[in-house]
């Protein structure tokens, strides 16, 4: 049986390409997780890897959908070797039923987690320029236009902290957080 694999970092995304993909392929059954890939703690990963059994296929769009490391990667693949299940990715033309394919496989994961790696250090060095040159300040603060009626029933205490959040719908820590700002500036 031909299964499919396939993932998008949020629900914002969309699964379109990947879908067409595993159509042309004539996948029977398909697995779709909404969510980082920075770990395989995935549901419909694992319920993937529960459901294959020997003489199946999983196909993926390429194996940054499958596994965001090179370790992660190479552990799911020997789980399906195991069970003996191939495993293709069509972007990067690998099919671990061959001994090129599983080199290639490893060195694929390599190059890709290499490339993640870059991508967040550009990513951390703009961000560091952009705060030394005072253009970044963080993502932009929710506005609470109940947060001093809130914090004088809390500094009362006839509210805990726990019910303050869960009324400026926010975490507890944020919550804490506004309450330091607030006093500093009193």
């Amino acid at each position: 049986m031909k299964v499919g694999y396939i993932r998008i970092s949020s629900a914002e995304q969309n699964t379109a390409r990947q879908d067409v993909i595993m159509e042309e392929l004539g996948v029977e059954k398909v697995y779709t997780d909404k969510m980082s890939g920075k770990n395989m703690e995935r549901p419909q990963l694992t319920g993937m890897m529960e459901f294959v059994r020997e003489g199946d296929c999983i196909i993926v769009e390429s194996i940054s959908r499958f596994a965001r490391n090179t370790r992660d990667l190479l552990d799911l693949v020997e789980q399906l070797e195991k069970k003996q299940v191939k495993f293709i990715s069509q972007k990067e033309s690998i099919d671990t039923s061959t001994s090129a394919g599983r080199f290639m496989l490893t060195i694929f994961g390599a190059v890709a987690q290499l490339e993640r790696e870059y991508i967040r250090q550009r990513q951390r060095e703009g961000i560091d320029i952009a705060i030394a040159e005072g253009k970044f300040n963080g993502r932009p603060k929710k506005k609470l236009d109940n947060f001093e009626e809130v914090y004088n029933a809390w500094k009362a205490d006839t509210i805990t902290a726990s019910k303050a959040s869960k009324l400026l719908k926010i975490a507890r820590s944020s919550f804490y957080r506004r309450v330091k700002e607030y006093e500093e500036k009193q």
